[in-house]
């Protein structure tokens, strides 16, 4: 099964009725994305995958436009954190860089959502590939994601 057919097999085992939209264009960054779809950067959800004690995974999704405070990743989690490199980030959600979607991942791991995208009454969260998109609101992010309401952004 491809990336963007896991996506939206997960979305229809929740009876989410949440739609895919698909685009010619490359949404593959906050910038790119909110071109294409013509919204404000702070619209786009970037998904970014963090390591921690060289084994354990999480992930942050936050607004496009802001920049993610390091030290509070760290009092987030505890201990310091690094981005994932391209092939962890593979490895842990089967998806590319530019098209991570936050949920529908091959392995389980803690998602934090920041309050940055509170601005917002629906934000577009990458679907799996480079040039799709998933308008959603922040509740709905949480309820799909199991995910934890966090600020770690500046």
């Amino acid at each position: 099964m491809n990336e963007i057919a896991r996506v939206r097999a997960y979305l229809q085992q929740r009876n989410s009725g949440l739609n895919i939209i698909e685009l010619e264009e490359d949404t593959s960054t906050a910038f790119l994305a909110a071109q294409a779809l013509g919204t404000e950067v702070g619209q786009i959800a970037k998904s970014i995958l963090f390591k921690i004690n060289n084994e354990e995974y999480f992930m942050v999704v936050a607004a496009g436009d802001i920049r993610i405070d390091n030290k509070a990743i760290k009092n987030l989690v505890g201990v310091r954190a690094r981005m994932a490199n391209a092939d962890e980030v593979h490895e842990i959600t089967g998806f590319n860089i530019g098209g991570v979607c936050p949920f529908a991942m091959k392995a389980e791991i803690p998602v934090y959502l920041d309050e940055s995208l509170l601005r917002y009454d629906v934000v577009y969260a990458a679907a799996g590939t480079g040039n799709t998109a998933l308008p959603i609101s922040y509740q709905q992010l949480l309820d799909i994601t199991g995910g934890i309401p966090c600020r770690v952004s500046v």
